[in-house]
């Protein structure tokens, strides 16, 4: 425990310093008496200084395995401030307890922000693939499941907290859930349109291929973007040649996605593609190429190992 953690709370949220990164990292893994320390303080901080607090805890704990600063981001999820809130909410996406879906699920219908409940509903998708993997009991997934599709049916609810519950529930292999993401696909709203695309390539469904090849072509760049990231996770060796020409997009994160998705995809046309572009790229997309490459390889090499290779590594 810190020396004086009242005193550290103190400097931390001190307004008239500049904020110390360093000491961000004594509030992961607190004692009990640490945290009840900080549930009194943290509410009389400044609404400014506890955005810019849980921010950087929410990019430190994305940067550092290291740290669990999850006890705060828990405290966070009830903060009077929206920002707070859909930062903590953000900071727990490793969090897999299913204590956490109740308080997820009280964001998700009640907060009276729509961000934070769009937050909630990007959050409770690792719950549906949990479910699916039958990581978590069949009443928990229940659960998400059915608030998820109470959002996504609701005439009322915001259109980005809707289309974060497609998105969500686009890992469930139901049936149901194909006809979800094709009606949002037809939707006017073209925000919804893109949330069905990524859907189409989370849902790992084959169904799909055809218009995720498609939308390559698009003239709105997100699109593209989404497309070619659903080609990827589809692993859609059709769509090889319109990656390929994405590498040379206008747009930088489509020009990413496309190298992204040719290492997913991978085979010796993916392989070559992606050698060439590194010829040709500057820093940003050479290290981008370098990934691609480095999985495409490691799959290359798993494919090559055996089932009796397997028995012989875990005896």
């Amino acid at each position: 425990m810190w020396p004086n953690f009242r005193e550290l709370l103190r400097q931390i949220g001190d307004t008239s310093n500049r904020l110390s990164i360093a000491s961000l990292y004594n509030l992961s893994n607190m004692d009990s008496d640490e945290i009840q320390i900080f549930q009194e303080v943290w509410p009389s901080i400044a609404v400014r200084r506890r955005r810019q607090i849980i921010n950087f805890l929410v990019e430190i704990a994305e940067s550092s395995f290291e740290v669990d600063f999850n006890r705060v981001f828990r405290f966070c999820l009830n903060d009077e401030d929206e920002k707070v809130r859909a930062a903590a909410i953000e900071g727990l996406w490793d969090d897999e307890d299913t204590s956490l879906i109740d308080p997820l699920l009280s964001l998700l219908r009640n907060d009276p922000s729509a961000s934070v409940r769009a937050s909630a509903a990007t959050s409770l998708s690792r719950y549906i693939l949990l479910g699916e993997l039958e990581k978590i009991r069949a009443k928990h997934f229940d659960k998400v499941r059915t608030a998820l599709l109470e959002i996504i049916r609701s005439p009322y609810e915001d259109i980005e907290v809707r289309r974060r519950a497609i998105e969500a529930i686009s890992y469930s292999g139901e049936e149901e859930v194909r006809g979800i993401i094709e009606s949002a696909y037809y939707d006017d709203d073209e925000r919804m349109r893109v949330s069905a695309i990524f859907a189409m390539g989370r849902s790992a469904d084959p169904y799909w291929a055809d218009l995720v090849i498609g939308e390559l072509q698009s003239p709105n760049p997100e699109v593209r973007y989404e497309a070619a990231v659903a080609c990827g996770e589809l692993e859609l060796s059709a769509a090889i040649p319109i990656l390929a020409y994405l590498t040379n997009d206008s747009d930088r994160e489509v020009q990413e996605a496309a190298i992204w998705a040719l290492g997913q995809i991978g085979g010796d046309e993916a392989r070559r593609i992606l050698y060439a572009c590194y010829e040709e790229g500057d820093e940003f997309l050479c290290e981008a190429i370098e990934e691609a490459l480095e999985y495409l390889e490691f799959s290359y090499s798993l494919a090559d190992i055996s089932l009796e290779d397997f028995s012989d590594i875990n005896e």
